[in-house]
């Protein structure tokens, strides 16, 4: 009974969205408070019912109850808890429910801390969210039921994929929807706006938050996605180009750039329009990756497998939204005011330079990922467009992107000192190119460009604490002075210094291990041994060993430095007992932020095992790195001036002279 009672909720989360879609937009319209009431109300129960509806599929997964057709799939009563935890989104139907279910979590957000909206623009607002609800119920329960029955109910079940049976994928989809979805309220707030004919600076400090929000999520999404697929699928590289990938790194990019831009539209009222193109772009890329992963147009180990009728189900929706938002802003944008002027030299212009590169290289990756399926599409062709394009492409875009970065913080508003930035900053561009240069001499050499590519990325972390040190004015007033001054920042400062910092971080982890790692292809019997990395590597051979729903044979390795032993590592190749399929656990040996990566291969006629083995030097800096970006971007969020509703709180006047503006 408790799972029809999951159905009926979705049901009623239906009617309850066909409302909310519909009466306070009309509210709005005719000014009826009444009306526009109906929208934040609506939003709750809507987000009540998706949970509780997602709540009993939960409990259906967690009791092992096969009589569901999708816990029958997807699960088997020797899964460990937390996997049949994470079995509930490691599915097509599963996903969409919790991709409903960030939905209506945000859009019940919005009615919850949106006090301070107007009316009207509120209203607008969450009838817009209600519209993209409505097509995905209807989605779900027309094509994605997770809770038809099956009669009579199998005693067990056919088991969560294999790869999918890890702490990584319990964690990565709720991130990666959390960013995917949350561009859903800057969406929604730029048809509002369009809707109404008005949009000024106040417009792009309501939405500041919300992009803030949903980058950072996203973020830390793909950088767990990008960790998992290095330790997990045994492939021993952190990045594919993957199509799939591809799909979340686009609404990223737009994202990024639709922060920053907003961010010129609150300071200057300028850039209005592009403003709300790109809060439209951000999410039309996301609902494009839920196609491109669900219609079965892709290969790719992340896709899921669906039928045809999923996939043209998708493209309406992709369709009706994305072209409804574009015709409606072809409609009113030639009604809206240009906003104000500024020299090139200014930091708008460095903010306008960071969104043209940003949205250039997200179209360029949108290419190399759409060419092929075009392609193969109208000539029946088929091509592959991998890793050498993008590198090669993307790579170049983004390299004057990081040396621009550091001096946009530098410059002031309106008309900037390019002079004064570069006396600022010749210091810490100076210590970034030595500390390079030692680095590539303590790699022991290399392609000498790669210097340049050490240098960007130390560039960006000199540069941001550049940035906090002028603030303070370090050097110039007492030091009692300066450390209030710094104190007296506001933390969307610290949050954007450190969001730069972490974009460092991470270049400088690419270029390390890209240019310096190592890798052994080699065919290994008990008691060889292997040089990796300056250390040894002992093959002690193989053991058996039996998990809860799996069997392995673990290989042993005895890792020694100078003749001394220093750590072991265990690499295995297991059987899945309910699919029968083999998946390769990959040992992996930290020393600092450098990794040693062991995965076994298969076993040869004489006896040995084909051993991969690869040092990889500084590669924890690229995900520390997104780790710093999202700390930035939590940071930012605490400051009061962005969070929504937050009335701001008097200070003392702080006998420190006057500190220059925050972002």
């Amino acid at each position: 009974m408790i799972i029809e009672l999951g159905h009926y909720a979705l049901v009623l989360a239906l009617a309850t969205a066909i409302i909310v879609s519909f009466v306070p937009a009309i509210g709005a319209a005719r000014r009826d408070q009444a009306m526009m009431d109906i929208g934040p109300l609506g939003s709750v129960l809507l987000f009540a019912l998706v949970a509780f509806s997602f709540g009993v599929l939960t409990y259906a997964h967690v009791v092992s109850d096969f009589s569901v057709q999708n816990v029958w799939e997807n699960s088997h009563s020797l899964v460990p808890l937390l996997y049949k935890y994470s079995g509930v989104w490691g599915n097509h139907e599963g996903s969409m429910m919790l991709w409903l279910l960030i939905l209506a979590l945000f859009s019940a957000l919005v009615a919850i801390f949106g006090r301070n909206l107007p009316d009207t623009l509120k209203a607008n607002v969450l009838s817009v969210q209600a519209w993209i609800s409505v097509a995905f119920i209807f989605f779900i329960l027309l094509t994605s039921n997770p809770f038809a029955r099956l009669y009579p109910a199998p005693a067990e079940g056919k088991d969560l994929n294999p790869v999918l049976q890890d702490v990584g994928l319990a964690i990565h989809p709720p991130l990666l929807y959390l960013g995917y979805v949350g561009f859903s309220v800057c969406f929604s707030f730029a048809v509002a706006a369009l809707l109404e004919g008005r949009i000024d600076a106040a417009w792009a400090r309501w939405v500041r938050p919300w992009t803030l929000a949903a980058w950072t999520f996203l973020t830390l999404g793909i950088a767990m996605g990008s960790y998992w697929a290095y330790y997990e699928l045994g492939w021993g590289g952190w990045w594919f180009w993957d199509p799939v990938e591809n799909a979340s790194f686009m609404p990223w990019l737009a994202g990024t750039a639709l922060l920053h831009s907003a961010l010129v539209m609150e300071k200057r009222e300028a850039l209005k329009i592009w403003t709300v193109l790109l809060a439209i772009l951000t999410f039309s890329l996301s609902l494009m990756g839920t196609f491109l992963v669900r219609s079965g147009v892709l290969t790719s180990v992340h896709a899921f497998a669906s039928d045809p009728t999923r996939g043209i189900f998708i493209l309406c929706i992709l369709l009706i939204f994305i072209g409804g938002a574009l015709s409606l802003f072809a409609f009113r944008a030639p009604l809206l005011t240009a906003g104000g002027l500024f020299a090139p030299i200014s930091r708008e212009g460095a903010l306008v330079v960071n969104n043209l590169i940003l949205t250039v290289a997200c179209g360029t990756v949108l290419t190399g990922t759409l060419y092929p399926l075009l392609l193969e599409t109208l000539t029946g062709d088929k091509i592959s467009v991998g890793p050498p394009f993008f590198n090669m492409t993307f790579g170049l875009l983004m390299a004057p992107l990081l040396v621009i970065v550091p001096f946009g913080p530098m410059l002031a508003w309106k008309r900037g000192d390019m002079l004064g930035a570069l006396q600022r900053l010749y210091v810490a561009a100076g210590l970034a190119f030595v500390a390079a240069l030692v680095f590539f001499y303590a790699e022991h050499g290399g392609p000498v460009l790669s210097v340049l590519g050490l240098a960007a990325g130390l560039f960006l972390v000199f540069g941001a604490v550049a940035d906090l040190w002028y603030r303070a004015g370090v050097g110039k007033v007492a030091p009692g002075i300066a450390w209030r001054r710094l104190r007296g920042l506001p933390r969307s400062a610290f949050g954007t210094a450190l969001a730069h910092a972490g974009l460092g971080i991470s270049v400088l982890g690419i270029v390390a291990v890209s240019t310096f790692q190592t890798e052994h292809v080699t065919e290994m019997k008990q008691g060889q041994t292997v040089e990796a990395g300056g250390y040894s590597l002992r093959f002690d051979g193989m053991k058996p060993a039996k998990g809860p729903n799996y069997t392995e044979e673990r290989g042993h390795f005895t890792i020694a430095r100078g003749g001394v032993e220093v750590a072991d590592v265990w690499s295995s190749k297991r059987i899945y007992v309910a699919q029968r399929m083999p998946t390769t656990e990959a040992g992996i040996l930290t020393f600092g932020l450098s990794q040693l990566y062991v995965s076994l291969g298969d076993a040869t006629e004489n006896g040995g095992m084909v051993v991969r083995i690869w040092w990889k030097p500084f590669i924890l800096c690229i995900w520390g790195g997104a780790l710093v970006m999202g700390l930035g971007g939590f940071v930012s969020l605490s400051d009061r001036r962005l969070r929504v509703g937050a009335p701001n709180r008097r200070k003392k006047a702080v006998a420190a002279g006057a500190m220059e503006p925050a972002e």
